[in-house]
């Protein structure tokens, strides 16, 4: 699958990366994508999770730190990864429809 799919490191999951439109793979190639991706989508609410745990640490931290510039650092890193969860969150929601789809 590594030639339908490549890592965003960013979101810490493989992502599709289809060079050519969708109905130009034949039918096995889309369903074994779609298998991988159904995988993939899987294990995003568990990657949400850790994402989370980082959050929950980072706000520990800063409930702690009494020096002003760190203090922004830890801001920061919390916005960065909340809006990689909110990404995750988007990928997991916009494909519900093309997995609805291949139990059909």
């Amino acid at each position: 699958m590594e030639e339908y799919f490549s890592f965003d490191n960013r979101l810490g999951i493989q992502l599709p990366d289809l060079n050519l439109n969708w109905e130009h793979y034949n039918q096995e190639t889309q369903h074994s994508i779609l298998f991988h991706w159904e995988k993939v989508r899987g294990s995003i609410p568990d990657r949400i999770a850790e994402l989370e745990d980082n959050i929950n640490q980072k706000q520990a931290m800063l409930s702690d730190e009494s020096d002003f510039p760190r203090s922004c650092e830890l801001n920061s890193e919390i916005a960065d990864l909340a809006s990689v969860i909110n990404d995750l969150w988007i990928w997991y929601r916009a494909n519900q429809t093309v997995s609805k789809r291949t139990h059909q």
